[in-house]
């Protein structure tokens, strides 16, 4: 797990890194569901979408940590803030874990032509 790990915060270095990232994976996603399950494209992204919003949300709160050092607590700064979010990281695993609901889900429900 350590070699996703690196991976994950590798190309999560920069914006461009990641959404260059997100992009390729949410295509090939989009792409996959379009030929093998006959979803339009619109329908594809869009599902794709809702999917992806919903499992940010399970996301944003893993593995955050508040401040401990008083220093760096700015006034009006809530206590429970993460000292680093970590949103990139989490964008890309947010992109992979609905790529794998996304294409789980998909072959349950009969969604062909939407």
């Amino acid at each position: 797990m350590s070699g996703v790990n690196a991976l994950v915060q590798t190309v999560s270095a920069t914006v461009w890194r990641t959404l260059a990232t997100m992009l390729v994976i949410v295509s090939a996603v989009a792409a996959l569901a379009v030929v093998l399950f006959k979803l339009t494209v619109f329908g594809a992204f869009a599902l794709y979408f809702v999917v992806w919003w919903t499992l940010l949300f399970v996301i944003l709160p893993l593995r955050n940590q508040v401040e401990t050092d008083p220093s760096l607590i700015v006034p009006g700064q809530d206590p429970g803030a993460p000292a680093a979010p970590r949103l990139l990281e989490k964008a890309i695993w947010t992109t992979l874990l609905a790529s794998l609901v996304f294409l789980v889900v998909i072959p349950i429900f009969e969604l062909s032509g939407l």
